[in-house]
């Protein structure tokens, strides 16, 4: 503690005396970015934020990461203290806060990680799915007729348009159109041959 002796006129002997906290000293020295001074202030709070930070949590590691984060705010949040609370009324009130904070964003994290694993677990199931049905229609392209599979291969995907594919082929655009409508014919009754929806 410091002791300040005022030398006017008092009503005991001319004399006030006023008390300030060594805390109250050590925060304003802080503030002004005294660092042997902000050292010591946390040398005499960081037992009592560790403890309500366990408190709050419940969890020594929890607890001890919410502390470290709260001491690396403090220099920064110190030039926010007016003083009209007692220090560790304020300081309580950081910690508080920090642990807020913690719980909101743990709970966003959580909600982001649930949202992108149901994603991803949906995903998975349509790739699986994509993936079946793709070697279905491997196999089931296979199995077509040499002259029906090639007609395909050159048309799939806009490759080429029915005259250009019946050229290559040697073909009329017609019978190209034809041999498509046959593939898509065929398919259709091995889909439905087999059960699937």
């Amino acid at each position: 503690m410091q002791v300040t002796v005022d030398r006017g006129w008092g009503p005991a002997m001319g004399a006030t005396v006023t008390i300030v906290p060594r805390s109250d000293e050590l925060v304003r020295a802080a503030a002004a970015g005294d660092r042997s001074a902000f050292k010591e202030l946390l040398e005499l709070h960081y037992d009592r934020v560790f403890r309500f930070c366990f408190r709050l949590t419940g969890s020594r590691e929890e607890a001890e990461d919410l502390t470290q984060d709260i001491c690396l705010a403090l220099p920064a949040k110190l030039k926010s203290f007016r003083g009209k609370a007692r220090f560790t009324t304020w300081l309580y009130r950081v910690a508080m806060n920090a642990a807020h904070d913690r719980r909101r964003r743990a709970a966003s994290r959580t909600r982001a990680a649930e949202g992108w694993g149901d994603w991803e677990v949906n995903r998975r199931a349509e790739a699986t799915g994509r993936a079946a049905d793709l070697d279905w229609l491997r196999r089931s392209m296979a199995a077509l007729p040499d002259d029906l599979r090639d007609t395909v291969a050159l048309t799939i995907d806009g490759e080429m348009t029915h005259a250009q594919a019946g050229e290559v082929l040697g073909i009329s655009e017609g019978t190209v159109s034809w041999r498509l409508s046959e593939v898509r014919k065929r398919l259709r009754a091995l889909w439905q041959e087999e059960g699937r929806p």
